[in-house]
């Protein structure tokens, strides 16, 4: 077996709407290399795959994908369009012999070591923590989800998690009024139905109805009104999501303990990224009573790498492959 460093791979990310492709040398992928498809114009990922390859002419020596939805032994199913996803397809679809399945919040843990400081924005500074000190990573976009990070022996260990189904944690009375608007329209909320984009959407429709009626916007529209000024709802809106997201990313600290930090990704995070500290992630992580003090060691870091789920799986196929070296 080659050096793990000069394999060849071919790594995706599937997303709800698009699957990205690319190639990678080691644990790094070659961005001149990425093709976008969209998944309602491909039967499968196996269609994408040998499309992809065919057009480069390529023959990998390994494959990993990841996708946005569960992957239990190495058999994983999106939830909004009929794909399933296993080591068996993608051999043959790649003619790879080293071949890996991942949940993409997996793949980015994954990519955590590799990250370079220009595609990092600290947002708490934390405390100075070992090497091997655990992380947590949590994925805020078409979704939620957060999972710990761990090196043990030279392997980095992701565990699959399910964080955005968790039930919302309410504090106040407003937000017991925010949990019944939601659940009037989509059944019981869990963290993900305010924690993602089309949550977002229902706390800006949520205050429309607090308001007397307004009419509702989607996302896009929503973040246009801040950068324009001319909505102070949008503004409230952004001050409830960004609490709840502080609140949130606290909780999980205290059950993970990720002195090593917490890394906050996906479309959503890096969109809310220049509002987080106005808005008050800070106060709403820090607010747990007698462990205030505590919360201030975890550092916690903005992921602006969109290819980061990519060089995830490059780097997990890297370990497996110096492993069996």
């Amino acid at each position: 077996m080659a050096n793990s460093t000069d394999i060849t791979a071919v790594v995706a990310d599937i997303g709800g709407t698009n699957t990205r492709v690319a190639m990678t040398r080691g644990t790094v992928v070659q961005t001149d290399t990425i093709r976008r498809y969209r998944n309602a114009d491909h039967t499968g990922l196996s269609e994408v795959l040998v499309h992809y390859l065919g057009a480069l002419g390529a023959t990998p020596d390994a494959a990993c994908v990841a996708m946005a939805g569960p992957v239990l032994n190495g058999v994983g199913r999106l939830t909004n369009i009929d794909w399933t996803v296993d080591r068996d397809m993608i051999a043959a679809a790649t003619g790879a012999k080293t071949v890996g399945v991942l949940n993409d919040l997996q793949a980015q843990g994954h990519a955590l070591d590799h990250l370079t400081d220009d595609n990092l924005t600290c947002l708490m500074p934390g405390a100075p923590a070992s090497a091997h000190a655990a992380k947590l990573v949590i994925g805020v976009g078409t979704g939620m989800n957060a999972a710990p990070v761990f090196r043990l022996g030279g392997q980095t260990l992701v565990p699959p998690s399910e964080s955005g189904h968790i039930t919302l944690p309410l504090q106040t009375e407003e937000e017991l009024r925010l949990m019944t608007f939601i659940a009037r329209q989509h059944g019981m909320p869990g963290v993900e139905d305010v924690l993602s984009g089309r949550g977002f959407e229902r706390v800006y429709a949520w205050l429309c109805e607090e308001d007397g009626g307004a009419a509702p916007l989607d996302a896009n529209a929503i973040m246009q009104a801040v950068e324009a000024g001319t909505d102070p709802r949008a503004i409230r809106a952004i001050g409830v999501f960004t609490r709840m997201l502080g609140r949130v990313a606290g909780n999980l600290a205290l059950i993970n303990l990720p002195f090593g930090g917490i890394y906050l990704i996906g479309g959503v995070a890096r969109h809310f990224g220049p509002h987080l500290l106005a808005q008050g992630f800070a106060e709403a992580f820090r607010d747990k009573g007698r462990f205030a003090g505590f919360m201030d060691q975890f550092p916690v870091h903005l992921v602006t790498d969109d290819y980061a789920a990519l060089t995830g799986s490059a780097c997990h196929l890297a370990e497996i492959l110096a492993q069996d070296a």
